[in-house]
């Protein structure tokens, strides 16, 4: 006796092209982070929220391009550092892609990797208010404003005025500064509440900034 099989033919699924998805919304948080602080965590959450967006990348350049060229410890203290500061926020990502590349940091060299680390998505450079007048030395500058879009928050003394399109974001005043931390350890002042625990365990630990030379 002959058997008919019947064969079910599954429902096409819809599958939505890429280009019609909606765009992720990624910030760049840039800088030396020598150490990195609770005023970057601050700056960083702020803007995360206030703009919807969907992570934020916290990158330690490798040399800094700007004429007063800061004097940084080691890439790999300054990776770890920034770890664990931002091990406990879930839309916060280490990414290490200067230090990897090294040489001088170029926003706009880093920029155009990210996009194809990244594609169809929007980045957003977040800088503070004191950075703003530096934007017309930056390299390659009138490219890069048509690349990401540039995220000034407000600083004490400091006017919220460019010739470049910004988005501003109002953040509370943190007045805490890299510097500032290094000099304290070097005084052997506490820095607790300026970092947090696990990055003041950490240098500690390795004997991080003896002195203002560091």
């Amino acid at each position: 006796m002959s058997t008919t099989q019947v064969t079910t033919i599954a429902p096409k699924v819809q599958v939505e092209p890429l280009e019609n998805a909606p765009k992720k919304r990624i910030g760049i948080m840039g800088g030396t982070f020598n150490p990195p602080h609770l005023g970057h965590l601050i700056m960083a959450k702020q803007v995360q929220e206030q703009l919807d967006l969907d992570k934020v990348l916290f990158m330690p350049d490798n040399l800094p391009p700007h004429v007063d060229k800061k004097s940084a410890i080691a890439p790999e203290y300054r990776l770890k550092m920034v770890e664990l500061s931002i091990a406990n926020e879930e839309k916060f990502q280490l990414e290490d892609l200067e230090i990897k590349r090294g040489g001088i940091s170029y926003t706009y060299d880093t920029v155009k990797e990210l996009k194809e680390l990244y594609p169809h998505t929007d980045f957003y450079f977040i800088i503070g208010g004191d950075m703003v007048d530096y934007l017309p030395k930056w390299y390659k500058i009138d490219e890069l404003v048509h690349m990401i879009q540039f995220v000034s928050v407000e600083r004490k003394g400091y006017e919220k005025k460019s010739d470049y399109p910004l988005i501003w974001v109002d953040v509370p005043r943190i007045d805490i500064s890299s510097s500032m931390i290094r000099d304290k350890i070097a005084q052997q002042k506490s820095i607790k509440y300026l970092v947090t625990t696990e990055v003041e365990k950490y240098i500690k630990q390795e004997g991080l900034y003896h002195d203002t030379n560091s």
